[in-house]
């Protein structure tokens, strides 16, 4: 069917998609308008009455019969993300291993989490039976980021899935091929639900007219700006709406903590995937007894990794092009301002790559410290102590995820509850990244609501309250036909019990 829409004859039909890397094209896409979003939801809301009609068993062993799947084309899987992404063959093949232990939690715990479970109700309620249950809100649309394009949409489809809901997917415009062959592969392992995971492809437009096709809920990974227009869309309809939108990452360093690890960890937190990770390390502030021990550790381990398409490299290339630019941009004006390049500075910048930059003594109104970079770059700064750490972390309009290094676990897990952050890691970074049972998410621009484990789950449901009368009560309140005298009795039985309680 051809797009009737005004600007369908405008619309180019494909897109190409192309290495970060070396620019060679990839592959070509469908470019998906309003019709073509509108017909893949009600195909969608179709096939997912017989989906949530089954018992929870059965949702978990198809579930689960696409996680094995998965795993037996890990590598295809893997070789796709690499190729879209430019992220190094091993990188790619952890983030759907990531992908797969997410997918699994959701599919065995979806019924426990889920279930209907009964509440105790009150002294004046005693004749009624209280129960809720967490219903599948039906069809639940995903917008997908490019830089982790199997791991983050997972996080919203798998739990969808496996609260009862089908998903419509709209993968980033630079990764489309690694959400057509999930889909792909769940209608090839679960055939007799195919279409109950969708892929529709294309940019920005693809999106609005997801998010304006009458979905259920609409689960969001990007920036804040762009949240912020999608979810206007949204409330037209009073579409719900869940935002993960990135982050600005701090990492505290204490007087006694393992400089070795803290390295270690700030410099695989920063530099990962060329530093494009929505909860990578971007600022670390250490106790200044340490500053100098760290930034030496940090230095020398940095300074022995480089960017690269071949296999020794430790990251790949940018992969959104005009990233380059914000990553030249902040470091440019941190040195600027009176920063110190420890290592690299803006000559680091040679695109597709960017080699390991260092800061340190970064100004903290500097764009560096203040706005998502995205890139390998990482300020080190010091501070009088734990307080100032602390205040300084928080100092910020995200508040996505943190790490804290501290020999004693136990004042580490202190120092991390002081801490706005949605998600912590003691003594390591990332950590909450890999257990399926913590839920993900921030507040500020980091956005709102949460993904993976439970919380995750009851994310793509609705709660339905139900109560049911077990007898008739003594006194029914609510009746009209109760004397005034009998009602004003049970108020001073409730006032008197309630003093006293």
């Amino acid at each position: 069917m051809t797009d009737s829409t005004p600007d369908a004859a405008l619309r180019p039909a494909t897109f190409t998609t192309r290495s970060p890397a070396s620019g060679e094209p990839l592959a070509e896409h469908p470019v998906d308008g309003p019709e073509e979003v509108a017909r893949a939801v009600d195909r969608a809301r179709r096939v997912q009455a017989g989906w949530a009609a089954l018992p929870a068993a059965r949702r978990r062993d198809h579930l689960l019969r696409w996680k094995r799947a998965l795993a037996s084309d890990l590598d295809a899987v893997a070789r796709t993300v690499a190729a879209e992404t430019g992220k190094p063959a091993g990188d790619a093949a952890l983030e759907v291993v990531l992908t797969l232990e997410h997918l699994g939690w959701a599919a065995r715990n979806a019924d426990r989490v889920l279930r209907r479970r009964r509440v105790r109700t009150g002294l004046f309620t005693v004749h009624q039976r209280a129960s809720l249950v967490h219903r599948p809100l039906g069809v639940v649309g995903v917008i997908g980021p490019w830089n982790y394009p199997c791991y983050t949409p997972m996080g919203s489809v798998g739990y969808a899935l496996a609260a009862g809901n089908a998903v419509v997917l709209k993968p980033s415009e630079l990764t489309p091929g690694t959400g057509v062959l999930l889909a792909g592969l769940f209608d090839a392992a679960v055939p007799a639900h195919a279409g109950l995971l969708t892929t529709v492809t294309g940019a920005a437009a693809t999106g609005d007219a997801l998010a304006r096709a009458g979905v259920d809920k609409l689960a969001f990974t990007g920036s804040p700006r762009t949240a912020r227009k999608v979810m206007a869309v949204c409330a037209e309809t009073l579409t719900p709406f869940l935002a993960e939108c990135g982050g600005k990452d701090a990492v505290i360093v204490t007087a006694d903590a393992d400089l070795d690890a803290a390295a270690e960890g700030i410099v695989w937190g920063a530099l990962s995937n060329a530093g494009q990770t929505c909860a990578g390390v971007e600022r670390v502030y250490a106790v200044r007894e340490v500053h100098a021990d760290l930034c030496e550790r940090v230095v020398r381990r940095a300074g022995a990794l480089r960017p690269g398409a071949d296999g020794d490299a430790a990251y790949g290339p940018m992969t959104l092009p005009g990233q380059t630019r914000t990553v030249e941009r902040h470091v440019s004006q941190a040195v600027s301002s009176g920063a110190r390049a420890l290592l690299g500075g803006p000559e680091s910048v040679r695109a597709p790559y960017v080699a390991p930059v260092v800061l340190a003594d970064v100004p903290e109104d500097a764009a560096a410290l203040t706005e998502e970079t995205f890139g390998p770059v990482v300020a080190v700064n010091a501070v009088a102590d734990v307080d100032e750490a602390v205040a300084r972390a928080n100092d910020s309009r995200y508040a996505l995820g943190a790490a804290v290094f501290c020999r004693n676990r136990r004042a580490g897990a202190a120092i991390a509850a002081r801490l706005r952050a949605g998600a912590v890691s003691v003594n390591s970074v990332l950590g909450f990244a890999a257990v399926p049972a913590l839920p993900f998410g921030g507040s500020g621009d980091s956005g709102f609501g949460r993904i993976h484990g439970a919380e995750g789950l009851r994310a793509f449901t609705a709660v339905q309250s139900t109560t049911v009368q077990r007898f008739a009560p003594p006194v029914a309140l609510t009746s009209f036909e109760v004397p005034a005298a009998t009602r004003e009795r049970a108020v001073r039985l409730a006032r008197s019990l309630h003093l006293r309680h």
